[in-house]
């Protein structure tokens, strides 16, 4: 039996609760504030704020507070694409383990949107050659139509699970320890996923997952490379310079690729429920 003990802070405590909110029970032991009967592993939480993980799985239960992330056979997923009005929506799901890591260790891993394209290809083009992952590409025609009857996040909690069940398939056991970059609450995620046969519920939603996971950041920079890959794609087909983002300098973009190509080519390349569009209507 494994036993890791760390202090965590109240906030840290706040959220560990809310996670596994299901699986606190009573102790009469009156210094401990907190008790939680996980798979394989009890937490104490301590009324000094000290945590102890006891247990076969408490490396999994404690990596969030323990900076090993380099170390912990884990599973991230992260998105890119959602706030770019040209291009599609990508979601990328990678398993890292102590073998793995090794491997890629000399590449600087963060989040991909501190890194520029140049460098995200070269990096890219290196972890996919080695880490286990799974790709799904919503292209912009497809988008348009999901889109009437679903809101941004129900896409992408749908396209996270999607990922995750895909990398169950092709690789069967993967790690328990499954984190996913937030951005939606634990309830609000799982109540968008109810219309769907098959759900992965032992994941973690984790703000800033990119910074804290190792595999929510190399999901980040190869879901980046997918998604330059498609822009560089839309570039050649149309020979046209399709600009990132969606600030005001992407409105020109948009009204230039209309008076070049009509409108309703825009469904193709664009996603047209974007406030970008309705300020060129106007």
């Amino acid at each position: 039996m494994e036993v890791i003990s760390t202090v965590l802070t109240n906030e840290e405590i706040e959220k560990f609760k809310n996670t596994f909110y299901e699986s606190l029970t009573h102790n009469n032991n009156p210094y401990i504030k907190y008790f939680f009967n996980l798979e394989n592993c009890t937490v104490s939480i301590y009324t000094t704020n000290k945590a102890v993980f006891q247990g076969k799985d408490a490396k999994i239960y404690a990596a969030t507070f323990l900076n090993q992330k380099e170390v912990i056979s884990q599973v991230g997923s992260d998105e890119v694409g959602t706030g770019d009005f040209f291009g599609p929506v990508v979601v990328v799901a990678a398993i890292v383990d102590e073998k793995i890591y090794q491997k890629i260790k000399d590449f600087k891993i963060e989040d991909s949107k501190n890194i520029n394209d140049e460098k995200i290809l070269y990096i890219a083009e290196n972890l996919i050659k080695t880490v286990p992952y799974t790709l799904l590409i919503l292209k912009n025609n497809q988008y348009n139509e999901v889109i009437k009857t679903n809101n941004m996040n129900k896409i992408k909690a749908r396209m996270h699970n999607q990922a995750y069940l895909n990398l169950i398939k092709k690789f069967k056991n993967i790690p328990k320890l499954k984190i996913i970059d937030q951005f939606a609450n634990k309830e609000l995620y799982f109540n968008y996923l109810k219309e769907d046969k098959e759900v992965v519920k032992d994941v973690l939603l984790e703000t800033k997952a990119e910074s804290k996971y190792i595999s929510v950041a190399i999901s980040s920079i190869i879901a980046r490379y997918y998604f330059i890959k498609e822009i560089e794609n839309m570039n050649q087909k149309y020979n046209f310079i399709f600009k990132k983002g969606a600030g005001s300098n992407v409105d020109d973009n948009i009204s230039e690729f209309i008076e070049k190509f009509g409108f309703d080519e825009l469904k193709n390349v664009g996603k047209m429920n974007f406030k970008n569009l309705n300020k060129i209507i106007k």
